[in-house]
């Protein structure tokens, strides 16, 4: 879905032409990208497991392999003893005492169409740092705060992109899904450095080897419920807010957790653009071909596809076409949870307020109670 608070302002700072399969080189310098891709992204880094031989391949630490080979089984995590906590770490590391972690790698993963550029971060840790499913990063870029000459710059917060155990399946990274912040004048349409997103600039630019302030682990209100393994999860993203439901659906679908044994349905929407924009398609693909009874994905492209009144799809919409099916699985203790730009829920709550009146009930009443349930997670920035 197209981001409303960035509108035409936010832009791609480079345009990168994909084949298929990734190869990764470095990072997405503005102007001068030594990224080199086949396709939109296969996100191969993150799909590491076609046996132990061709585990220990690697380019810059970054795994790459195809998502076929990917569906073939569950791949084992270690160590099992992050499942072993009662409680999720929170704050490990703060502002003033910062972990220095490691960049393993940068990846552009939207299509060269895409208004706007997107990098998947991989940040060895060492283990230091651990995160449940649904927490998040904070990160300082290097440099001094503008708006207090002599301290440093302030934490950014970013939604964690990957499981406990990270790309690597061994607990010892964590990933990111980070859009380039670039604007331009509305009047003039030339980009304005000054006015770039310093955070997600620094990130998209990092190149493997470069060093990263981060603090956390925090949040509990996105963390994946796991008390019941027939549960229900409904998953409603713009854009790189669909970057916990990525960990959620890798250790739902893709690891053998021990401690997790996923028999329910997880139902994804994701707005964005277009095509080119979607993100982890491919992964999110195999999920539906190989689990059907406990997938279902359903994408909003505003400026491909057209709501049922002519006008551009944007998630709500498919949440309206959906609305019975959503309102019932409600009614049954499902999960549901809203991550991306807060500019998406006003449209979602006023769907959801008109399809509740339609069916007799009171909204406010609904939300009250899904909220005392726990079955109510919001996130958005």
């Amino acid at each position: 879905m197209a981001s409303p608070a960035l509108g035409s302002q936010v832009a791609a700072a480079a345009s990168v032409p994909v084949g298929s399969d990734c190869v990764f080189k470095g990072t997405a310098l503005k102007g001068n990208s030594n990224l080199t891709f086949r396709s939109k992204p296969c996100i191969g880094m993150t799909l590491a497991w076609k046996n132990k031989a061709q585990q220990s391949r690697h380019l810059n630490k970054v795994f790459c392999m195809s998502v076929q080979q990917a569906s073939r089984s569950k791949v084992a995590v270690k160590p099992v003893e992050l499942e072993n906590a009662k409680e999720p770490p929170l704050n490990l590391y703060k502002p003033k005492e910062p972990y220095t972690a490691t960049i393993v790698s940068v990846e552009r993963i939207v299509g060269p169409k895409a208004p706007g550029e997107t990098c998947h971060i991989v940040i060895d840790h060492g283990g230091n740092v651990p995160y449940w499913e649904g927490q998040s990063y904070g990160v300082i870029p290097p440099g001094e705060n503008p708006k207090k000459p002599g301290s440093p710059n302030t934490v950014r917060l970013y939604s964690i992109a990957s499981t406990r155990y990270g790309d690597s399946f061994d607990g010892k990274t964590t990933s990111l899904c980070v859009r380039r912040a670039v604007y331009y004048d509305p009047e003039t349409g030339e980009e304005d450095p000054s006015k770039k997103g310093i955070c997600s600039n620094f990130l998209c630019d990092s190149k493997p080897g470069d060093k990263v302030q981060i603090t956390g682990p925090s949040g509990k209100i996105m963390l994946l419920p796991e008390d019941d393994p027939n549960a229900t999860h409904i998953m409603i993203a713009t854009g790189t807010g669909v970057a916990p439901y990525r960990g959620y659906l890798r250790r739902m679908f893709m690891e053998d957790v021990p401690t997790f044994k996923f028999s329910g349905l997880a139902w994804l929407f994701l707005g964005v653009a277009n095509s080119d924009s979607l993100l982890y398609d491919e992964e999110f693909t195999n999920y539906l071909q190989q689990y059907p009874d406990n997938f279902r994905y359903d994408k909003a492209l505003s400026r491909e596809q057209k709501n049922k009144n002519g006008g551009k799809m944007y998630v709500q919409d498919k949440i309206e076409e959906y609305s019975d099916e959503i309102f019932k699985l409600l009614d049954g203790g499902a999960h549901i949870y809203f991550c991306g730009l807060k500019g998406m829920m006003p449209g979602i709550q006023d769907t959801l307020k008109r399809v509740a009146g339609q069916r007799g009930e009171s909204w406010d009443q609904k939300l009250s109670q899904l909220k005392k349930n726990k079955q109510w997670h919001v996130e958005v920035y």
